[in-house]
């Protein structure tokens, strides 16, 4: 895809979540902005509590947002927005969630967990044309359309995971955010799982914002990556790109933690521990800087200076 021509579907300017009282106020995501484009994979990657989840949240309106903004395809979709571009958005945008276990209805039918929210965007569907939908996205990740009549409490882990995909895509988005989709399955569900994510965006052209903590697993589904750190965002760059000449200690510090197939690699690698204490911020305070085409940095001059230099050898 031509840089140029790309057509931006997503940007998120200066945004900040904040928990809690007036009083007692937790700011879990400060001052974060990208962009995603049209048909590509976003990768979003930190530790637990990095505030990943929380971005993802205050994209599809769950989480209220404190500062900054959100443009869906032109439009700002957080704070007040119209009924008819709330609903817009409940349609266009859909989200796979983390725990297949946790996020489906177990006192509901799959047939209804897959199609309640059409009923509430479509309600002039009959019964025959819902029950047909329900059959078409069941049958696009893999499962028999006689589960529809059954519970999730029947089901597998990965074929939870699969109702998750296929309620989400009945809505026929353009965006979906994909939290974690694989971290509660086995290893040999997971690439099934990715394989068909993969699969289903090509057919469909769909665009993901895809948070994971597991780098390895980005580096196989993702356009470009994102690290996120303590609700701040200290990295950014197209994947390979990222994992060739990764600038930022943490971002560093996350990929030396990579397990190696390899036992004798495994056991002479060095892991980089990260210590935030490494940065001086006291009087040259860092900013969000493109260091070469592409590639975004945290970082105050005196750091732009020794990335540079690395960045020449």
């Amino acid at each position: 895809m031509e840089k140029a021509n790309r057509e931006v579907l997503l940007q998120v300017k200066d945004l900040e979540v904040t928990f809690g009282s007036k009083r007692k106020p937790f700011v879990a995501v400060k001052g974060v902005s990208f962009d995603i484009y049209k048909g590509e994979t976003f990768g979003l990657v930190g530790e637990s509590g990095s505030g990943k989840t929380t971005i993802g949240r205050a994209i599809i309106r769950i989480n209220p947002t404190s500062n900054g903004e959100v443009i869906f395809k032109g439009e700002k979709i957080n704070g007040k927005i119209s009924r008819e571009l709330d609903k817009r958005v409940t349609q266009q945008i859909q989200m796979i969630f983390q725990d297949p276990m946790a996020s489906l209805n177990e006192r509901a039918k799959v047939d209804y967990i897959v199609s309640e929210g059409l009923m509430n965007v479509q309600k002039n569907l009959t019964q025959e044309e819902r029950e047909a939908k329900v059959s078409k996205a069941l049958s696009e990740v893999g499962l028999l359309p006689e589960f529809a009549s059954r519970f999730p409490h029947e089901f597998s882990g990965g074929q939870r995971q699969r109702i998750g995909i296929a309620r989400s895509l009945i809505m026929e988005p353009e965006f979906i955010i994909a939290d974690e989709p694989i971290s509660a399955l086995d290893v040999s569900i997971r690439a099934q799982v990715l394989n068909l994510l993969s699969a289903l965006q090509k057919e469909r052209g769909l665009t993901y914002l895809f948070i994971a903590h597991d780098l390895s697993v980005m580096r196989f589904i993702t356009d470009r990556i994102a690290v996120i750190h303590k609700g701040v965002i200290v990295e950014l760059a197209e994947t390979e790109k990222l994992f060739e000449h990764p600038l930022h200690p943490y971002t560093r510090a996350l990929l030396s933690a990579i397990p190696m197939p390899d036992p004798i690699s495994e056991k002479q690698k060095v892991l980089e521990v990260y210590d935030p204490s490494c940065h001086d911020y006291s009087e040259d305070k860092p900013k969000w800087t493109e260091i070469e085409e592409g590639h975004f940095i945290m970082a105050n001059e005196k750091e732009l200076a020794e990335y540079r230099e690395r960045l020449a050898k």
